[in-house]
């Protein structure tokens, strides 16, 4: 059996795996990322855990990478990782772990690997068109046409969390105004619902977090919403009215046959699934609305891991 190793690099935490030829798992571990080590540290020790988990396998024949930021696939040189200390310029990151690990190694932006797992492994194996929203701390994306995931020509191609919605918006992280990730992002849900709650809006999530706004997550302003919290369910409705829009705007660009939705917020499942659909049916005319679905993750949060995979089997791919 031919082994392949998957690398997901988070600004905390580096996950790696080894799966064989029908992507299925035969080890996985995570390790700090302690990013203010440098690259090659941080890469260095990416290529030993990588041997360690492969003393019963023997080394990959490839490893796939997502990194957070921005990446030349061609030459796998990281460009801009703008949570990482230094930001990663230039660092020649598929280069450093292949003369670790003795494999070729292959780069790609983490969110468009994720799109990349969900097609191969996912949702996405009986479609040809597909758009990936990943929604979490910031919002993430990646699209697929002809069965192929796109990259444009810097390999940015995808960023659908920083299309322009509200144009005198709430600031982004990216410098913009009114970008997806700013008004359904997860800190916009949680700050949504932090107001209900502190208007007295919310009594059912105050109760459930203690009037603790720090440990109000997705995962309680769900839980209080279905338990008929006013509050909450605003809040919800709040990120998935944007959401709607985003998606609408998609669908009537690339005419995707699916839309998936991962990430942790992705989680709310119908509760945001729901909205958006009907986002769909109300607001696209120019194409038959039921032509499109709108499906929550199946890999969940290993999408980006079984990305890798696919991306190792595939030697890469090109903007």
């Amino acid at each position: 059996m031919t082994v392949y190793a998957s690398v997901d690099l988070g600004g905390t935490t580096v996950s790696a795996g080894l799966a064989g030829d029908d992507g299925q798992f035969i080890a996985l571990r995570d390790i700090p990322t302690e990013s203010y080590r440098g690259p090659k540290d941080v890469l260095a020790r990416i290529g030993a855990m990588i041997k360690d988990l492969s003393k019963d396998t023997g080394l990959p024949a490839a490893i796939g990478m997502g990194v957070p930021g921005l990446v030349d696939v061609m030459n796998g040189v990281t460009t801009f990782l703008p949570n990482m200390p230094t930001h990663w310029k230039n660092v020649p990151a598929a280069e450093i772990l292949s003369q670790a690990v003795g494999c070729p190694v292959y780069l790609l932006n983490d969110v468009r690997m994720a799109t990349l797992g969900e097609l191969k492994y996912g949702r996405g194996r009986d479609v040809d068109s597909m758009a990936f929203f990943a929604l979490g701390t910031g919002v993430g994306g990646g699209i697929v046409i002809d069965g192929k995931l796109r990259l444009g020509s810097v390999g940015a191609a995808g960023e659908l969390g920083h299309l322009t919605l509200l144009p005198d918006g709430p600031l982004c992280g990216c410098g913009n105004r009114g970008c997806l990730e700013a008004l359904a992002s997860g800190p916009a849900l949680r700050g949504e619902a932090v107001r209900m709650m502190l208007s007295g809006h919310s009594p059912r999530l105050f109760e459930m977090v203690n009037g603790d706004v720090g440990k109000v997550t997705p995962k309680e302003i769900g839980a209080a919403a279905r338990e008929g919290d006013t509050g909450a369910k605003e809040a919800i409705a709040h990120a998935a009215h944007w959401l709607g829009i985003a998606v609408v705007n998609v669908v009537i660009t690339l005419h995707p046959q699916l839309v998936v939705l991962g990430g942790g917020i992705s989680l709310l499942d119908d509760l945001l699934i729901d909205p958006v659909q009907q986002m769909i049916r109300d607001r696209v005319r120019m194409i038959p609305p039921e032509t499109v679905r709108v499906e929550r993750s199946s890999l969940e949060d290993l999408a980006g891991m079984h990305g890798g995979i696919a991306l190792a089997q595939l030697g890469g791919v090109k903007p």
